[in-house]
């Protein structure tokens, strides 16, 4: 089995698991993603089975909504991380800028690895050794084809609902990018559209800082 072919494969499990659990739960709604049912399908056991397979070097992986995603890391896409990562260590020390590192969002099996992310000043990881999506304060994602549908769709609803007060993508085939701030009941009330080139202002955020834009490459 190649390693692609065993990713569908997982991803039609997490499915399975899925269609199972909303029939056998459908007169209870408050059940939660990660309980204790030994027959339910959970992010730690995907995880796992990650972690034992054969994954290519300089490839992203996470889980969206009990599906798993594994994309190349373009040089594209690392400058424009990198020139987001550098701007925020101006600011904040290194144990607060992430990249690439699992946090667990609300929604069905959301393990996700963003591409940067600022925990809040004092953060510290939970029992499970995992950072909190409650101390997440800035994520940023940058756009690949094959995932773009996500970070505009159930990521982006996500951090919406994990009320992640500043959620940024860039995009580099529009040449844009994409601010997202003041969660409330699921959604962001504001989107701010700039071109690259353009300054994201974030100065009235809890980021704090403006981030250049004028090196984001295009694709």
């Amino acid at each position: 089995m190649t390693v692609l072919e065993e990713r569908i494969e997982m991803a039609d499990i997490a499915d399975s698991a899925d269609s199972a659990d909303s029939a056998d739960n459908s007169d209870n709604s408050d059940n939660s993603d990660n309980s204790d049912n030994s027959d339910k399908l959970t992010l730690d056991m995907m995880y796992e089975w990650l972690e034992k397979s054969p994954i290519p070097d300089g490839y992203r992986v996470e889980i969206v909504g009990g599906n798993i995603f594994m994309s190349p890391q373009r040089d594209t896409h690392w400058e424009i991380i990198a020139a987001i990562y550098d701007q925020l260590r101006t600011k904040y020390p290194r144990k607060r800028v992430k990249s690439d590192v699992r946090i667990d969002y609300p929604g069905h099996l959301n393990g996700f690895s963003s591409d940067v992310t600022l925990m809040a000043e004092g953060a510290e990881k939970g029992d499970n050794g995992l950072w909190r999506h409650a101390d997440v304060a800035f994520v940023a994602e940058v756009i690949s084809k094959k995932t773009a549908v996500n970070d505009y769709g159930p990521k982006k609803a996500a951090y919406a609902e994990a009320e992640v007060p500043v959620y940024l993508i860039a995009d580099p085939y529009q040449g844009r990018c994409f601010l997202y701030t003041h969660p409330k009941n699921g959604e962001y009330a504001t989107e701010t559209k700039l071109a690259f080139g353009d300054d994201v202002d974030l100065g009235d955020t809890v980021v704090d800082l403006t981030l250049k834009t004028d090196e984001f490459p295009r694709d």
